[in-house]
């Protein structure tokens, strides 16, 4: 019999989504059944839902949709933070959350995972800051509510929540006639009425500048926004919140913005453009070196999901994802002018002790095309936002939402959907100490990343904003480079190493990119007040923003 959990699976699948994650809980076995059974879907069960939900971000940033599965109460309470950062950050998160039947809800029995009072829908009311859509299914609306939100998933590109009663899994239903349609928005300002302006501008500009944000990347609109900007040769900036989202070996790819916190000839470029193009960007205080951007609005043209800008004038309801496609058709637009140097330094290595500056121009150098890097926030995320991407090269961070432990697991649930792409993560002492229990699941999994641990003896970015020498800046010093044997791998399957030196960062390195079969675990040892030059600049930003 078809039922509406195989509905809900096959909606899933049509989404691009291969792999689940999650933890199983009583009221979400049955449901699992359906998954396990599939020949087309996996099962990825995590070590908590937390994790799982950081898994499903990592996924989504690659496969641009993703979904989790958490029991009733307890398991989707203990994942709404990770659902909270694929929100804040526009990534298309699909939570299943398996619940009681419908009779024990429609009773108000006072069943386990509640607060026995009766009523069911309290957490999914505190799911609505953190989610576009939400449903609570019922044998009689599922397909029409399934059909639903994950039209909201499409067009918003954040998380929807599906409340599914075990018995409604396994209610009768009609397989899906249609394909899913994404909800279309209506326009009061035409979309070509916009493009005519963006037309008319870029021509007329003599210093033009296209900053691109996140919301591209969201999108899947990389290759969209790589292919103008090599038609037009525009010169072109991106936020840190939104590294990647074009090719950054363009010529006319100029590094990253970040306020007064950028390289000072491209801050004198960008600043002084007498129009800027912005897409896709949400100017946030981790981004703009803690608002000390100047752009000017009344230059500006400003496109993002929800609403845009024009020349400071606000705009709604056009089609985002429509319109950037849409740059492709503009013509007579060939920028001619000059750009700036580039801030590029081959490293040499010594046997001195490695540092964060030397690091991370170790990393840019070595680093090669088809690579995921993925930095944590902080001291990595600081460091590796700043290098230049090699071709076909992505990038993933989280700055806005800034969790710290969230890279481990993204990373993880990134390189299964993108198993061609050799992911690098660089994650510091203190954030792996909160996520890594999943990484029994890489083992068992056989994922293969090459994994830093920035070992420098504590939280670094925040002893940079208060409290260098506070106790509450200390961790516990764990012995890093046997993790992996403690949770049960073999030399077969993870290398374990630790790195000092500079000569021993760049062999250890080019040893793990040329062994994708198995994972590198490789421990970075660093001083307690090393930190790359940008985050203690941030540092000072911040401390002062937190006194305002």
């Amino acid at each position: 019999m078809y039922t509406v959990g195989d509905y809900l699976l096959d909606r899933l699948h049509e989404l691009g989504i291969e792999e689940i994650f999650g933890v199983p809980g009583d009221y979400n076995l049955q449901f699992l059944d359906q998954i396990i059974s599939r020949k087309d879907m996996k099962w990825v069960g995590n070590a908590n839902e937390l994790n799982a939900s950081y898994m499903a971000d990592g996924y989504a940033r690659t496969k641009k949709a993703a979904a989790f599965l958490t029991t009733f109460g307890v398991g989707e309470l203990s994942a709404v933070n990770g659902l909270a950062g694929s929100y804040a950050e526009n990534l298309p998160v699909v939570e299943i959350v398996g619940s009681p039947t419908s009779k024990v809800q429609n009773e108000g029995k006072f069943v386990h995972h509640t607060l026995a009072d009766g009523d069911f829908k309290h957490f999914m009311k505190m799911h609505e800051p953190v989610t576009a859509a939400r449903t609570l299914l019922t044998a009689e609306n599922a397909t029409v509510e399934i059909d639903r939100v994950l039209s909201a998933l499409l067009k918003e590109r954040k998380p929807v929540y599906i409340n599914l009663p075990v018995d409604v899994a396994a209610a009768k239903a009609e397989k899906p006639s249609l394909p899913l349609k994404k909800e279309n928005s209506t326009s009061n300002t035409s979309d070509q009425e916009i493009l005519n302006k963006i037309q008319e501008s870029l021509k007329n500009a003599k210093k033009p500048i296209v900053i691109t944000g996140h919301e591209i990347i969201s999108f899947g609109l990389e290759k969209t926004v790589t292919q103008f900007i090599s038609k037009t040769k525009l010169p072109i900036t991106t936020l840190n919140f939104g590294k990647s989202s074009v090719d950054e070996t363009l010529p006319s790819f100029l590094g990253i913005y970040n306020g007064k916190l950028s390289e000072p000839n491209l801050k004198e470029f960008v600043e002084s453009a007498d129009f800027i193009l912005m897409l896709g960007v949400k100017l946030t205080d981790s981004s703009t070196g803690a608002f000390t951007h100047h752009l000017n609005e009344n230059k500006m043209i400003s496109l993002n999901i929800d609403e845009g800008k024009i020349f400071n004038e606000r705009i709604q309801n056009f089609d985002f994802e429509s319109l950037i496609s849409s740059l492709l058709n503009l013509s007579e637009i060939e920028y001619k002018g000059k750009y700036i140097d580039k801030k590029q330094e081959n490293f040499v290595p010594s046997n001195a002790l490695l540092s964060q500056d030397r690091l991370w121009q170790a990393v840019e150098n070595l680093t090669q095309s088809n690579e995921t890097i993925v930095a944590e926030q902080g001291t990595s995320f600081f460091g590796a936002s700043s290098i230049f991407l090699k071709p076909k090269s992505h990038f993933i961070g989280q700055p806005l939402w800034g969790s710290i432990g969230y890279t481990f697991p993204a990373a993880l649930g990134s390189q299964i959907a993108d198993k061609e792409s050799r992911h690098l993560l660089f994650i510091g002492d203190g954030s792996l100490q909160l996520t890594v229990q999943e990484l029994g699941l890489a083992i068992r999994e056989k994922i293969n990343p090459i994994c830093f641990i920035i070992n420098n003896d504590g939280y670094t970015v925040e002893r940079e904003i208060h409290g260098p020498n506070q106790s509450y800046n200390d961790i516990p010093m764990w012995n890093y480079s046997k993790l992996p044997e403690s949770f049960g791998a073999t030399e077969d399957r993870v290398v374990s190493k630790i790195v000092r030196t500079e000569n021993e960062f760049v062999s250890a390195m080019k040893e793990a990119q040329a062994d994708p079969n198995r994972m590198y675990w490789i421990e970075l040892v660093l001083a307690k007040e090393d930190a790359p030059k940008v985050l203690k600049k941030m540092g000072k930003l911040f401390a002062e923003q937190n006194k305002s």
